[in-house]
């Protein structure tokens, strides 16, 4: 048993280390991941508040009204060095169009996210049922991932 468990401790250590979390990220078939993160946000969500808006923003005919749909996510940050203070997700209701990218102001302590208008449901119920985290991973190579996830869910 001695000579075998300097052997498992060797085989379970990571041979580099993998950002917290990183069991909900999906698989990097484009090999984008393959570096170290340079830096990770990872929230633990506690509290929330949706706003709908409408706003007129000139005196044009036909009179221009925007929408917006905006989830504003706080919690505790979980990740070393984590900074986010807030999350603000914004709602899109035009599918056909490509999403911004998600985006850390390091100043505002703001991470911004963009879902299309049919994940809101989705994302209001994990709110409501289960403990949920976002997750905001940058790399050398200019590639971000950002995530909402639960933890691991027992099945009923």
């Amino acid at each position: 048993m001695r000579a075998i468990l300097p052997f498992l401790l060797t085989v379970s250590l990571p041979l580099c280390a993998a950002p917290l979390h990183s069991q909900f990220l999906p698989p990097d078939d484009l090999a984008l991941r393959q570096e170290a993160p340079e830096s990770q946000q990872l929230l633990q969500i506690t509290d929330y508040s949706v706003v709908v808006g409408a706003q007129r923003t000139s005196n044009q005919q036909p009179i221009p009204i925007t929408s917006s749909l905006v989830m504003r996510l706080k919690g505790k940050p979980l990740s070393k060095g984590a900074t986010v203070s807030q999350v603000l997700v914004s709602f899109d209701g035009d599918g056909s169009k490509s999403l911004k990218k998600p985006v850390y102001d390091e100043k505002s302590k703001t991470l911004s996210l963009n879902y299309p208008i049919g994940d809101y449901r989705v994302i209001m119920d994990l709110l409501r049922n289960e403990t949920l985290y976002v997750q905001f991973l940058s790399y050398p190579n200019g590639h971000v991932w950002a995530d909402l996830h639960t933890g691991t869910v027992r099945t009923r």
